[in-house]
């Protein structure tokens, strides 16, 4: 090799080298925007799970709780958010899964009061596989390979279009958090940093592509994002979605 090809080979090497670490860097960021932030989570490759009790039957109620529990056995919270809505005893509203055991039925009510019943509502779930799924109740089936699952309402997105009942400048206006499933098959979780419609709330969803979104909560909305500077470890939750690592 010349010494013309080996500085054009070194420049090729230089080039792809600045080009993954741009892409590796822009993929930590490129979801957030000025009024939400987000995190993306591959259920294939990262240990995603859903917390309601511990093992003497006590609530985790919040991240403080749940960090310090999971520190016990060495395992590292990396991300956590609240994961649906409850009741005042802090037990789920509608339909939950953990690890493959239903702790409580699908909510079939058509009519009722909040935003759990705003028509149509929804499930997300992962199977054993790790796939994830986001549909609406209405045509989801309990099937034997479900690991987690949680049900909330309204759905957000619905096979690519805006939940036809959200209204674009309304002035209902709260923290919000949601998830749905990327182009790529990953999960994208989401807060809003401040009050927010739901209508602009489901837009960022669909701006990213999410065929199927979902409304998780509003108002006690929490996240725990150490990477991003957010660690709101006060709250009183049912269900919590985390993301863990084995501690180093």
């Amino acid at each position: 090799m010349n010494l013309k090809n080996l500085f054009f080979s070194f420049r090729l090497i230089v080039l792809i080298s600045l080009l993954c670490f741009c892409s590796k860097q822009t993929s930590e960021v490129q979801h957030d925007t000025a009024r939400i932030l987000a995190y993306e989570v591959n259920p294939k490759t990262e240990q995603l799970h859903f917390y309601w009790k511990n093992e003497q039957g006590e609530i985790y109620e919040n991240f403080q709780n749940l960090k310090t529990q999971l520190e016990a056995t060495q395992q590292e919270l990396i991300f956590a958010m609240n994961g649906g809505m409850y009741k005042r005893d802090q037990s789920p509203q509608g339909l939950y899964v953990e690890n493959g055991q239903l702790k409580s039925p699908l909510d079939t009510l058509q009519k009722g009061f909040g935003n759990f019943y705003l028509q149509p509502n929804g499930v997300f779930y992962i199977t054993k596989e790790n796939n994830p799924v986001i549909c609406t109740s209405q045509v989801f089936k309990l099937i034997e390979n479900i690991k987690y699952a949680t049900q909330s309402g309204p759905m957000l997105v619905i096979d690519g279009k805006l939940h036809e009942k959200l209204t674009k400048d309304s002035i209902n206006l709260h923290i919000r958090n949601g998830v749905g499933i990327l182009p790529n098959g990953n999960l994208l979780f989401a807060m809003s940093k401040e009050k927010i419609n739901f209508y602009d709330f489901a837009t960022f969803f669909k701006e990213k592509g999410c065929e199927n979104a979902l409304y998780l909560d509003g108002f006690v909305s929490k996240t725990f994002l150490p990477s991003k500077n957010y660690q709101q470890m006060d709250g009183n939750f049912g269900v919590i979605i985390g993301v863990t690592k084995p501690v180093q």
